[in-house]
């Protein structure tokens, strides 16, 4: 038996019906940017993640952008990062033309370190940007606490986190802005690359729809130099059908994620993810460590169980920012991860017998049996 890490054609499958009648409504309406469509999704994810508006732009880089854009930030400003992410997070601020500051992440959330965040701030940091990793909620209190004593702003990158909750509360409204990208393989994805922001606050939603616009709120009317970053109205039909099912989808991976906590406690070398108190994972990775990952993931190749690594490459290692200086051992935490994280197969159209069989071949590789 092959097991994907990912399967999307079948969730097509499951919502062909609805999704070719979204699509055609938008082909036959004529209204191809921006428009009633996209209209009707940012109203309802606002909704959703009980902000009180979204705005839908291209793709998830460009929303951490426009995100920090909106806040004011860009050259001579500093921003604190997670050391442990995926490269968007850090990217986005340095196409702000701001500098990251990373800070080291939790070794059992893998989730940026609040207590190691304020020894970070200095007279130029103006946000932090924390990243719900894997869809496992940040500690939004302590750093929105942090944010609040120094004057900061809070982008929170929440990439991974669709229908998470923290305390009770989806993600989606926590900090002064929240990112999100729709790229296919997400909880809730697209066809194609897509993006958004939700808030709480009115002015700044205006100031974003004129950046995703080129800086115009008013056609030919350019009151800032923006993009071109706008949520296609295809995308935002697609993205509208699938948040139906969301809540569904999300709690057929937390019961794969259940079973696997479960059934591979037994592989003693094994670290199994956590979900602290107060956090509702949306469960978009299950990411375990293992000390011979490289050894795991291979074997696991080999008995049709396919895996993923995120990520093989901490960001300060990566050609990209070799101009910050930070060599092998700067920022260990990560590095470790790095060399021992591997994502198993968790999506909502895994099958019972699929997930059998990654047990089955992680206490094999183990040495150990179901």
């Amino acid at each position: 038996m092959r097991v994907p890490f990912l399967d999307l054609h079948a969730g097509y499958s499951e919502l062909k019906s609805q999704v070719d009648t979204a699509i055609a409504r938008v082909s036959q309406s004529g209204w191809y940017v921006l428009g009633p469509e996209v209209e009707a999704f940012e109203q309802s994810f606002a909704g959703y993640c009980e902000a009180t508006s979204c705005v839908g732009v291209a793709n998830g880089l460009d929303a951490l952008h426009i995100g920090l854009l909106a806040l004011g930030i860009g050259p001579g400003d500093e921003v604190i990062v997670p050391s442990n992410t995926y490269i968007a997070t850090w990217l986005a601020v340095t196409q702000a033309g701001a500098k990251v500051v990373p800070v080291e992440p939790d070794p059992l959330t893998h989730n940026i370190d609040p207590a190691l965040i304020e020894q970070a701030i200095t007279s130029r940091t103006r946000a932090i940007l924390p990243v719900h990793l894997y869809g496992l909620p940040a500690d939004m209190d302590a750093i929105c606490q942090i944010a609040a004593r120094h004057g900061l702003a809070v982008l929170e990158d929440a990439a991974q986190a669709h229908g998470a909750r923290y305390k009770g509360r989806r993600i989606g409204s926590h900090g002064d802005l929240v990112a999100w990208s729709f790229y296919p393989s997400k909880n809730l994805g697209a066809m194609g690359d897509a993006g958004g922001l939700t808030l709480r606050e009115g002015a700044l939603a205006d100031k974003i729809r004129a950046l995703r616009n080129y800086g115009s709120a008013r056609r030919y009317v350019n009151e800032v130099r923006g993009l071109n970053s706008r949520l296609d109205p295809i995308q935002a039909a697609v993205l509208g059908t699938k948040l139906q099912v969301l809540d569904e989808w999300n709690e057929r991976r937390a019961q794969t994620a259940r079973y696997y906590q479960e059934h591979l406690g037994q592989a003693t070398r094994l670290t199994l993810p956590v979900e602290p108190k107060g956090t509702l994972c949306a469960w978009h990775l299950f990411v375990v460590r293992h000390p011979d990952r490289d050894h795991l993931h291979k074997a696991l190749a080999d008995r049709g169980v396919d895996t993923l690594i995120h990520y093989p490459i901490a960001p300060h290692l990566q050609q990209a920012y070799a101009d910050l200086g930070l060599k092998k051992g700067a920022l260990p935490i990560a590095e470790r991860l790095a060399d021992e994280v591997l994502s198993l197969p968790i999506g909502p159209h895994i099958t019972p017998e699929q997930r059998r069989r990654v047990v089955e071949a992680v206490l094999e590789v183990e040495g150990l049996s179901c």
